[in-house]
């Protein structure tokens, strides 16, 4: 039998019932130390990795969320729990659709459950605290000692299901003296060092000229979500083992977006440690490595007042012979310009000359002469040039996902979910729900509440109509 998205040896040989049953998420279940009237989730493309596992959220707006994201893409069953009413603040954020709902909303609560909690009433608390108990992980991305204050900590909750998985995303940690702070993104991007090296150089001290550059987007919310779904799912493979060896099966996976952050900074710290080199800013280059610079072009024919910039990346040895042979610059090949070393020290000549063969030409015409080639360019895109991408298209990286509606809705285009694993379809199910959409289908259908106390709920606000 041939095992769709099939883990690799190692597992297998440990695991047999990966072979048997087909899936990863049947090794993951299999030790699930569940109550004996709990209700299995429901039904998910058995091709997917974690098809099976059931992922309560109960975070809002980006890092948590999107972690849950993550899991729901690649199978797991994502019950999402928002306040009645209001629902996720990230419904109406930034640009929003004909019904008032945010686009964003309908690509990052793709194929989750809403269910309409009040978590600030004890009763809501109650069923928050009966779905953990009937799943594998729970994502949470409160200010630390918020859930302890709820009785809903791993103290509360691992007596009731010593299986679960806790993932807590939060600005700096579950400890430390900084852990009651806020976790804003760009507070916790400022502090990580992220942003003194992202913007213009003084020339004379190397510091930041003027305020740090911003991606314009909350990086790191989202790096933090992609850390808490890695370690998710190291959790849920490290479940077994430890129950093999006595422990409780689950645990908590401590995410913050500091460290998060700080965890991209390549060599920063060794080089301080070692050299006492404080990296800083660079613009649009990249600190000890020429050349590799964002370079101006002419405007392309059709938009003549828009700026235009190729980035080349021509960083290794002969790929560097080969872009100066291209720009008609072979008097900067030789022993003095061999390796990186000594185009540092000369990175001034070079980006002069390179950008000056640039100026020449538009970016598309830059673009075709060094990729002809083989040196590493490329037009700086913007979403419009992705979403039309040929490259885009072919991978299937955009897909339009339907938004029903009683008058037949629309689609929302949103990007597919990477990695791709082979023999996986990893498309999404639904767009972003209705707020409440599925509180029958979980209270009623998973938890097994009387349509009575389903009603009184509703009318006592606890649970959203």
């Amino acid at each position: 039998m041939r095992v769709a998205c099939k883990a690799p040896a190692g597992w297998v040989r440990q695991v047999r019932s990966v072979s048997q049953h087909g899936t990863l998420a049947y090794f993951l279940q299999s030790h699930r130390s569940y109550a004996s009237d709990s209700i299995p989730p429901a039904v998910t493309p058995q091709n997917l990795p974690l098809a099976g596992i059931r992922v309560l959220e109960i975070g809002q707006v980006i890092a948590g969320p999107f972690c849950g994201q993550l899991l729901g893409h690649y199978g797991a069953e994502v019950i999402k729990v928002e306040p009645p009413d209001v629902g996720d603040p990230l419904r109406v954020w930034r640009e929003r659709d004909v019904d008032g709902v945010s686009p964003w909303w309908r690509s990052i609560a793709r194929n989750k459950k809403s269910v309409a909690i009040d978590m600030r009433k004890e009763e809501g608390r109650k069923l928050v605290k009966q779905l953990a108990v009937k799943s594998d992980v729970i994502v949470e991305n409160f200010k630390p000692g918020t859930l302890e204050k709820w009785n809903l900590g791993p103290a509360d909750l691992h007596p009731l299901n010593p299986s679960l998985i806790f993932t807590r995303v939060s600005g700096y940690g579950q400890t430390g003296p900084w852990s009651s702070r806020p976790g804003y993104a760009s507070v916790c991007e400022a502090e990580s060092g992220f942003r003194y090296i992202n913007g213009t150089p003084d020339p004379e001290t190397g510091a930041l000229l003027g305020p740090p550059i911003r991606p314009n987007l909350s990086l790191g919310d989202s790096v933090a979500g992609l850390h808490a779904a890695f370690g998710t799912v190291l959790a849920l493979l490290a479940r077994k083992s430890r129950e093999a060896q006595g422990q409780p099966g689950g645990q908590t996976v401590d995410v913050s977006i500091f460290e998060s952050m700080i965890n991209l900074m390549e060599g920063i710290v060794p080089e301080y440690d070692r050299k006492g080199k404080i990296r800083g800013p660079s613009g649009s280059s990249l600190t000890g490595i020429v050349p590799t610079n964002a370079y101006p072009c002419q405007p392309a024919p059709e938009t003549p007042n828009a700026p235009a910039y190729i980035v080349i990346g021509a960083n290794s040895d002969s790929i560097y012979n080969r872009l100066m042979t291209a720009i008609g610059r072979k008097d900067l090949i030789g022993p003095a310009y061999a390796q990186n070393h000594h185009r540092v020290e000369r990175q001034a000549e070079i980006e002069d000359a390179i950008s000056a063969w640039t100026r020449s030409r538009t970016a598309e015409e830059a673009e075709e002469i060094l990729r002809g080639v083989s040196v590493p360019a490329g037009r700086v895109l913007n979403v419009k040039d992705i979403v039309e991408s040929e490259h885009t298209q072919a991978r299937g990286l955009v897909e339009d996902v339907p938004v029903p509606k009683q008058d037949g809705g629309w689609t929302v285009k949103m990007s597919r979910a990477v990695p791709v694993l082979e023999g996986c379809d990893t498309k999404t199910r639904w767009a972003g729900p209705e707020l409440g959409e599925h509180n029958r289908e979980v209270l009623i259908g998973e938890l097994g509440m009387k349509e009575e106390e389903f009603q009184r709920l509703q009318q006592e606000g606890v649970i959203g109509k």
